[in-house]
């Protein structure tokens, strides 16, 4: 996720304007990730740390629905976008071992203790089981050393996760995949280089008619992948990674994207009308489920039916149309800079890792008090919004922790 603010422009771009809109953008996306997490008590009805908020919003629930069908596809998107530079700058050998720094540390240490900490606060509030110790939590239950319970209701056992760092886990994933397929390549040029073929130019920026056949493609996937996982079922994929297989079709194929943006320089050639129009498209679908609700039959629906070929269909356009428009609207219209919008970038890495226990502790400090959803909401937002950077701001101010986030 962490994108630097220094270094070599993506091509097609002057390197004002990455600074301009590129880090503009991530600002937002952080944003976002933390406005949708103080959301999920009031609004969805997916699994979270606190539970019983009250009431739910249908306007929240419809918020984190949309949210979840495009803002983690653009944040690979624009995490790999600058991922071929930094593999050409640094070579591969430091290429890997800065990823493993980068993005394994936290993830390692992240799993040790900021998950935990959040599970331990859900065993003693929601599980109905005798009262445990940290340390006896830590050993028997989030790391499976002591025996599964009778009547264990999950969300898995044991509770060993790596919550919200599972992006920052697959990002490790797929920057690792693509510096083992550069090292492939470039044996096989080596192989080819006593014949002499011309560079390919650059392929020209994705149409309608592209965008709407890499609509059409991630429909596909995602329908056949949802006949076995629907929305928000979790798998460790070979044993440790953290996958959401519902989503991973999408997740893929906008890091593959953001790759061949960097390579095409799709960034600074796109048209800007197609990314216009695929916005309005966009908005007009947010529109449609805001008022049809997200109790649709469509909604988090899987399986071999018609309901679940349209959730499909519709979410893997809204994702599309919105990772388009998005990227459009910050590159035409959000170009504004300075050193506070700067330190605000160079912040959302380490505000991504650590503002979920803030947003929790928000969230369980209003438990009970009977405010209405969108009230409780606003006050988680506004309380753990700003308190995220100013503890990512000062956590990066250690000179060993600034290395790694």
């Amino acid at each position: 996720m962490h994108t630097p603010t220094s270094g070599p422009a993506v091509p097609g771009t002057h390197p004002a304007l990455r600074l301009a809109w590129l880090d503009n953008l991530r600002i937002a996306l952080t944003v976002l990730v933390v406005l949708h997490h103080a959301a999920q008590p009031y609004g969805p009805s997916d699994w979270w740390y606190v539970q019983g908020g009250g009431s739910r919003s249908p306007a929240l629930a419809t918020l984190s629905a949309v949210d979840g069908a495009f803002f983690m596809s653009l944040f690979f998107f624009v995490s790999a976008v600058l991922v071929p530079a930094s593999y050409e700058r640094r070579g591969a050998r430091h290429f890997v071992t800065g990823r493993l720094v980068r993005l394994g540390v936290p993830v390692v240490a992240g799993a040790l203790t900021i998950v935990p900490g959040l599970m331990y606060a859900y065993y003693v509030h929601y599980r109905d089981r005798p009262p445990i110790t940290f340390g006896r939590y830590f050993t028997e239950v989030y790391l499976g050393l002591g025996n599964e319970p009778a009547g264990w209701t999950g969300p898995s056992w044991p509770d060993l996760q790596f919550g919200h760092l599972w992006f920052v886990q697959n990002l490790l994933a797929y920057s690792l995949l693509y510096a083992v397929c550069r090292a492939v390549a470039v044996r096989v040029g080596r192989r080819r280089a006593g014949t002499r073929t011309p560079a390919p130019a650059p392929a020209a920026p994705p149409g309608h008619r592209a965008l709407l056949a890499l609509t059409a493609a991630l429909a596909s996937a995602a329908f056949l992948v949802r006949l076995r996982y629907p929305l928000d079922s979790w798998i460790p994929f070979l044993g440790f990674l953290q996958v959401e297989p519902a989503r991973f079709p999408q997740y893929a194929a906008f890091f593959v994207l953001g790759v061949l943006a960097h390579r095409h320089g799709w960034l600074g050639r796109f048209d800007a009308r197609t990314g216009w129009l695929w916005l309005m498209g966009g908005l007009l679908a947010v529109a449609v489920l805001a008022a049809v609700g997200t109790d649709a039959p469509a909604f988090g629906a899987g399986g071999a039916n018609g309901p679940s070929a349209l959730w499909a269909a519709y979410e893997s356009f809204v994702c599309v149309a919105l990772c388009v428009g998005l990227t459009t609207l910050f590159r035409e219209a959000a170009t504004a800079s300075g050193p506070f919008l700067r330190e605000l970038a160079q912040d959302g890495y380490a505000v991504y890792i650590v503002h979920v226990p803030l947003v929790v502790a928000v969230q369980y400090a209003l438990a009970g008090r009977g405010l209405p959803a969108a009230a409780a909401w606003a006050a988680a937002s506004l309380t753990a919004l700003p308190a995220a950077f100013l503890l990512a701001a000062a956590l990066r101010r250690f000179p060993l922790l600034r290395r790694v986030l």
